[in-house]
């Protein structure tokens, strides 16, 4: 399969999954880290533009399915924002240090939404609270996913070491320590 091809699929099925899951309408719990490690692995297999732009499209489609309340359409943007930043910092630090830039997006994430809440959106006390702290936790929630899934498909040979070296455990390019 030629490599355009490869990355539209991979796009397509990640964009669909996201969507589908979203349409389960299992609240920020589930569908908040699912959707997370789904902008993570996107940003490794589409790079971290194509992880971006489907975390612009993923807060839309959660408000046209019902998944956000309405209150939060203002929201909307800066949810986007968030989940483009997060896909970012982590696909382009990811090379550098895996957990580092897992922790940087999540932060930067919750820092763009938070800030968003405090400074700029006037949304009720208890809807705004979706937007603070959680959204830390449920980036990091779906990072451990990400990189659990991300290292089983490298492992299965789904997806191939240059795509995804591993976490920390191999050296960039082939061989591994101690193993």
């Amino acid at each position: 399969m030629n490599s355009g091809l490869k990355t539209l699929t991979r796009a397509a099925l990640l964009l669909a999954l996201a969507i589908a899951v979203q349409s389960l309408r299992l609240g920020q719990v589930v569908t908040g880290p699912v959707i997370n490690a789904i902008l993570l692995i996107a940003a490794v297999l589409l790079g971290p533009w194509g992880g971006a732009a489907i975390g612009l499209v993923t807060p839309a489609s959660a408000y046209l399915l019902g998944q956000l309340n309405p209150v939060l359409a203002p929201a909307v943007p800066f949810i986007a924002i968030g989940n483009a930043a997060l896909a970012l910092i982590f696909g382009y630090g990811r090379r550098l240090n895996v957990y580092l830039s897992l922790l940087a997006a999540a932060v930067v994430k919750y820092l763009l939404l938070s800030g968003a809440v405090s400074f700029i959106l006037s949304l009720p006390a208890p809807v705004s609270v979706a937007l603070r702290l959680p959204q830390l936790g449920t980036a990091l929630a779906g990072g451990v996913v990400a990189l659990l899934v991300l290292e089983t498909l490298a492992s299965a040979k789904a997806i191939g070491r240059d795509e995804w070296p591993g976490l920390g455990l191999r050296a960039p390019g082939g061989g591994g320590r101690g193993r």
